[in-house]
Order: structure tokens, then C-alpha cells, then sequence
């Protein structure tokens, strides 16, 4: 059983806080902070809001977070949800895409709308098997050599599937 870190309160924000966000990128379950820092970066340089599933492999107070996510902290809107099932409950109206290498769809060939979520698994396991099989219509996959890696870094795919996604969007609110 992992074991749950505290966090710290005055830095997550309420889900009815988050509406307005083009998207948003959810971790679930992420164990590297650089990874998690990185994501952080993207979100407050788009205006995504990012969702952090726990348990977590550390505190969002962690230096090495703080450090690969410098000081963009202050302009990330940050929900954090006390477990998997937690999250899928209080997020079952909107639309969810769940990024797996078992997927059968490539994430190009699906229509992003304002607001939708786009998740990611942990670093080591990536998305649990019964929860792709739960959503395999909402399941996609980015594109790799086959044989040559397990799979892409976490924050590339975020970054990858972020902008695709943003593209679609006409880069809302970007320059």
C-alpha cells in the first residue's frame, strides 16, 4: 500500500474553480516530481489546469518539484483528488481521454472540445488495465517505433497530447 503525503491546501483550487480552463491535464498517480514540475510548466504557460490524482510519490512541497517547475508555481491551477475512483466520480459529466501504449487509437484521430480532460498514468504502470478496458472508446495512444521503448516520458506525452489538443482549440488565449 502507498502510503499518502500530505499536501499542502492553500495551493489547490476547488473543481468549479477550473471550468474556465481550456483543458485539463490530469496525473494519475504520478511518482517523479521533475515529471510532475514539468507538467506544472506546461500548464501555466497554456492555461491548463492540472489535476493530481493520489496518492502521490511525494508533497507538492517537494524541492525537486518546486526546482522543475521553478517559480511558475503561483500560475498553476492546481486540483488534487484523494484516489482514482474519487476523481472518475467527480468528474463523470465532462469528457475524459485516457492516454495509454495499449490503446488502439492514435490521439490525432479524435476531436478535442473547451474543457476536456486528457490523462496520463504513473511513470512506472502507466494507466490501470480495467480502467482502459472501462473507457476503451476514450483510450488513445501517441505514436512510437515498435520494439524500441517501453514508452515516452510522461511530461513529453503531456506536452505532445497538450498542444495537439491546443492546435484544435486555435491556441486559446496564446500567443
Amino acid at each position: 500500500m502507498t502510503r499518502r503525503i500530505e499536501q499542502p491546501h492553500e495551493r489547490i483550487a476547488a473543481l468549479d474553480a477550473l471550468h474556465d480552463a481550456p483543458l485539463h491535464i490530469v496525473l494519475v498517480e504520478p511518482e517523479i516530481p521533475p515529471n510532475t514540475g514539468n507538467v506544472a510548466r506546461l500548464c501555466a504557460a497554456t492555461g491548463c489546469a492540472l489535476h493530481l490524482v493520489e496518492p502521490l510519490g511525494f508533497s507538492i512541497e517537494d524541492r525537486e518539484l518546486k526546482r522543475a517547475g521553478l517559480d511558475y508555481w503561483e500560475h498553476v491551477r492546481l486540483a488534487v483528488h484523494p484516489s482514482l475512483a474519487a476523481f472518475l466520480e467527480t468528474t463523470a459529466t465532462m469528457r475524459r481521454w485516457f492516454f495509454s501504449t495499449r490503446a488502439a487509437r492514435r490521439y490525432t484521430d479524435i476531436e478535442i472540445a473547451y474543457g476536456d480532460m486528457l490523462v496520463f498514468g504513473k511513470e512506472t504502470k502507466g494507466l490501470p488495465a480495467e480502467l482502459i478496458a472501462r473507457f476503451a472508446s476514450h483510450t488513445v495512444r501517441i505514436p512510437m517505433r515498435e520494439g524500441t521503448v517501453r514508452s515516452i516520458n510522461l511530461s513529453t506525452c503531456a506536452g505532445i497530447a497538450a498542444y495537439s489538443a491546443l492546435a484544435q482549440l486555435g491556441f486559446p488565449n496564446l500567443e
